[in-house]
């Protein structure tokens, strides 16, 4: 069964973050993100095909992660006094499951997918 992906739009990821998604040569909407280490992560997310890419490296250009993932059905942005998250959602037959990214004020990933 399909299931649509829920995406805020341009404005309510600015509000949130502070950062406006650019666009790239498919039409994904893209965020490059920085830490105050000098680490940096791009996160690409595809309403259409349901599908978000996160390429993280460190401060010297090594690349800690380079995910990809279908099946996303709602993204999130939420800032509080000092962090920054955006957080996914997935959802297939077999699985479900959430994807916690922390923004500020360091970068850092957490995924669970899990069978339901």
């Amino acid at each position: 069964m399909y299931r649509e992906f829920l995406t805020p739009d341009d404005e309510e990821v600015y509000e949130s973050i502070g950062e406006w998604p650019d666009s790239d040569e498919s039409g994904a909407r893209v965020l490059t993100l920085h830490d105050d280490s000098g680490q940096s992560l791009i996160f690409a997310y595809d309403a259409l095909p349901r599908s978000v890419r996160i390429h993280w490296v460190n401060d010297q250009g090594i690349e800690i992660l380079d995910f990809f993932r279908e099946s996303a059905t709602r993204l999130s942005f939420t800032s509080g006094q000092s962090t920054k998250h955006i957080s996914v959602e997935f959802s297939t037959v077999e699985c479900t499951g959430t994807m916690e990214i922390q923004v500020t004020p360091h970068l850092s990933v957490r995924d669970r997918l899990l069978f339901p």
